[in-house]
């Protein structure tokens, strides 16, 4: 089933998102059986701690730390197991990806999580296959990750799906007739959304202008004023935090009015911060908002201010990230997948996978016969610019909100 909608999706577009880091120790190599090693499991943790998306990666990796934290044992067979995370750096490069999913490999993990970044999770998926290494994604939004990879699952919402909210959304809340479309040329992760988010909105009868801008560009102006000068009622731009940040900034000089529309990407306090004392309105779909659950929100914030690494991989305060989020209930869905197998085995873990049903933080988790999340609903959050802060919106689906 895998390999035929690989086939169907070959000429559908890929992604590139990024992300991940935080400091983590680093197990020694061992027999690269995937099974417990004395009184240890370990889990991979397959995210960039460097590279243009290191902000998002890092507050990813900081929901594993806070559960590993909160829960740093599993009992398998009637024995505790303590759960150690072994750390890779796939740089945020597809280039750099295979050599750190290689080093995991060799690590004698059991399964892996990761990546923030649905490229560097395409890069890296085929030698966790041939190790014959589950691998769980946390918000790596591609279509095109599980697709023909069996060892590859994942626990967030896909591309195509996250364009169709944002598509109804704004036609919802702004009776948007035409949108601009702007993301980085030759990025995966941009074209893609964009693709998805133009079928959505011309079937419903819009129109949708796009652009592309070249790797490492800085100013932006001509593109938003042209998307000014068209009349588009809204400005979708599922870019990097780096880009967005500037975006933001250089709209706010320029008194651009358009309301904003970001993937979850936008979804980080760097961004957030560039829009504070603004005239903006920008909205994302993301996984998570504050308040979705007391208890979790509280135990973060305190791991995040009783920690210094902890509060620097957060970007200086204690707003919570959804993909902290994602990256905590991933934790839980892998200790749920060595419990189900009985084992530290990788062979039995990955077998385990498919029947895991977890209800966390930011939702119920299934698995579908492809590996992807069972997800009807994204949360669409605003940048408060008076505040600094998010608010929330809705929570929407593709067709509807609630």
């Amino acid at each position: 089933m895998k390999k035929i909608i690989a086939m169907l999706m070959a000429g559908a577009m890929t992604v590139s998102l990024t992300a991940c880091a935080a400091a983590g120790g680093a197990a020694d190599a061992g027999a690269a059986s995937g099974s417990a090693s004395g009184d240890t499991i370990r889990i991979g943790v397959f995210e960039p701690s460097t590279g243009d998306s290191a902000s998002g990666g890092k507050k990813e990796i900081l929901g594993m730390q806070y559960a590993n934290a909160e829960t740093p044992t599993v009992e398998v067979g009637g024995k505790t197991y303590n759960v150690e995370l072994v750390m890779a750096d796939n740089g945020s490069s597809a280039d750099k990806a295979p050599s750190a999913a290689s080093e995991l490999v060799g690590k004698d993990v059991s399964l892996v999580l990761g990546s923030y970044g649905s490229g560097v999770s395409m890069a890296g998926g085929p030698k966790f296959e041939e190790a014959g290494l589950a691998a769980i994604g946390v918000t790596c939004t591609n279509p095109n990750v599980t697709a023909g990879n069996d060892y590859y699952f994942r626990i967030c919402f896909l591309d195509n799906f996250q364009a169709d909210v944002l598509a109804n959304f704004a036609m919802d809340k702004f009776q948007a007739k035409k949108a601009y479309c702007l993301g980085e040329n030759g990025n995966e992760y941009d074209q893609g959304l964009c693709v998805f988010f133009k079928q959505v909105f011309e079937a419903a009868g819009g129109e949708v202008i796009t652009d592309s801008f070249p790797t490492n560009n800085s100013d932006f102006t001509s593109y938003l004023n042209k998307a000014k000068s068209e009349g588009a009622d809204v400005i979708f731009t599922p870019v990097s935090i780096a880009y967005a940040k500037q975006i933001m900034e250089q709209a706010a000089s320029l008194d651009i009015g358009i309301p904003f529309l970001g993937s979850d990407t936008l979804d980080d306090n760097m961004v957030l911060e560039a829009t504070k004392d603004t005239n903006l309105q920008l909205y994302v779909s993301t996984f998570y908002q504050e308040g979705g659950s007391e208890t979790f929100d509280k135990g973060i914030k305190d791991y995040i201010n009783n920690n210094s690494a902890a509060m620097t991989a957060n970007g200086g305060n204690d707003t919570i990230s959804a993909v902290t989020a994602m990256g905590y209930d991933a934790y839980y869905v892998a200790l749920e997948a060595i419990k189900a197998a009985g084992s530290g085995d990788k062979a039995a873990i990955k077998g385990a996978i498919p029947g895991v049903k977890y209800d966390g933080v930011s939702g119920s988790i299934a698995f579908d016969e492809i590996g992807d999340a069972v997800r009807d609903t994204a949360y669409i959050k605003t940048a408060d610019t008076a505040s600094g802060t998010w608010a929330f919106e809705k929570v929407q689906t593709g067709s509807g909100s609630k």
